[in-house]
């Protein structure tokens, strides 16, 4: 363990237990988002970097006197290409980033000169340092490890405010004419069968779900360059123990049935009176015309107000649908760092034009906006 001489230890600690009590507590008392919770990291660094060959990169800070845990940096060190980044722990599944800490510690390490060096000191080397999805320009992580100052990203975060009860949130959220198309889409659904919308509970449950899932969105894909996450087993195997471990508190998995046969899906996290919405499928071929994911959407916005749920966020991408259910978007910020030449070269190439990104992004592995949208 390196020790400087101010307030804080700082170190690397790549074998840092995410799922320990005291990253729990630190996670409860932060401003860090539901992908920094414990159960999404532990999967990140146990199930996908393996898969990835990402190299850990955990850089912990204890204050020295008590050696209480004040702040995790949980990043990881890519080959991407010919360029080695370090990145949060993402992997192209979360969606926002903030670091795990309380305001008084986070100001308390940016008041400690030694502990940023020693932070900027510990994620080097690396040819580009780049961390996107930011929620605020801020957040104070330029100046923790010494990047360029934020910039906005070219997408855009949405979600819209709850309240009870469901019909008027409706009637405020929706534009009447979208209501009265809804309303229209559900009656000729009624009369396709016996409908039933639930949110699953029990394990098996759960996976033959996201079984479903997984089979409406491969053709959806296909024609992408990447095709959908959920078809590699790493990733059905990620989502599906966040599912499955998170049920009943940190993970929600919706299912609309049809006869008992399941024609939608939609996954998300439960996070500060939050539900965010991280994946769906429907099934589109089988229900043409009858906007099934706008009706699914509406039933969880629903079942979210009955539980009292304040925000449903419907995340990183700028689809237009959501603008339909009154989400407002919110600027995503990122900060950069280069550390070699060729990590220049790769940062101005993904500035420049579109078919300049496009390469860029075959060359190096990067993927600007998230894959499963």
């Amino acid at each position: 363990m390196h020790q400087n001489s101010g307030v804080f230890d700082v170190h690397i600690d790549n074998a840092f237990d995410f799922l320990s009590e005291e990253y729990i507590a630190l996670f409860g008392g932060s401003a860090a988002t539901a992908f920094q919770h414990p159960l999404w990291l532990d999967g990140i660094y146990t199930r996908l970097a393996p898969a990835a060959g990402a190299q850990r990169l955990v850089i912990v800070l204890r204050y020295r006197v008590t050696g209480a845990l004040a702040m995790v940096l949980p990043l990881l060190r890519v080959r991407r290409g010919p360029i080695w980044t370090v990145e949060f722990a993402d992997l192209r599944v979360s969606d926002y980033f903030a670091v795990p800490c309380s305001a008084k510690a986070f100001s308390e390490v940016l008041g400690d000169k030694k502990a940023c060096l020693e932070i900027r000191r510990l994620i080097k080397p690396f040819d580009l340092l780049r961390i996107p999805k930011l929620p605020g320009a801020r957040t104070g992580i330029d100046s923790l490890l010494g990047t360029l100052p934020c910039v906005t990203m070219e997408t855009n975060a949405y979600s819209v405010v709850l309240q009870a009860p469901f019909e008027q949130w409706r009637a405020s959220a929706l534009d009447r004419s979208y209501q009265k198309e809804l309303a229209k889409k559900s009656r000729q659904l009624q009369r396709k069968g016996t409908s039933q919308f639930s949110c699953c509970e029990d394990g098996p449950a759960i996976v033959s779900a996201l079984e479903v899932m997984k089979g409406y969105r491969g053709p959806r894909f296909q024609s992408r360059g990447d095709g959908d996450l959920l078809q590699r087993p790493e990733y059905f195997d990620f989502y599906s123990n966040v599912a499955v471990r998170g049920a009943g508190s940190f993970a929600r998995l919706y299912a609309l049935r049809m006869d008992d046969r399941v024609i939608a899906t939609v996954l998300g996290l439960c996070h500060k009176d939050s539900f965010l919405i991280i994946m769906s499928a429907f099934d589109v071929e089988g229900f043409k015309g009858q906007s099934l994911g706008a009706l699914t959407f509406e039933l969880v916005a629903k079942d979210c107000i009955e539980r009292g749920d304040q925000i449903l966020d419907f995340t990183i991408g700028d689809e237009p649908y959501k603008k339909l259910f009154g989400a407002q978007p919110s600027p995503m910020w990122t900060v950069t760092q280069t550390g070699s030449a060729v990590g220049t070269l790769a940062e101005f190439a993904l500035k420049q034009a579109p078919w300049v990104k496009a390469a860029a992004k075959r060359m190096a592995g990067f993927k600007l906006l998230p894959a499963r949208t």
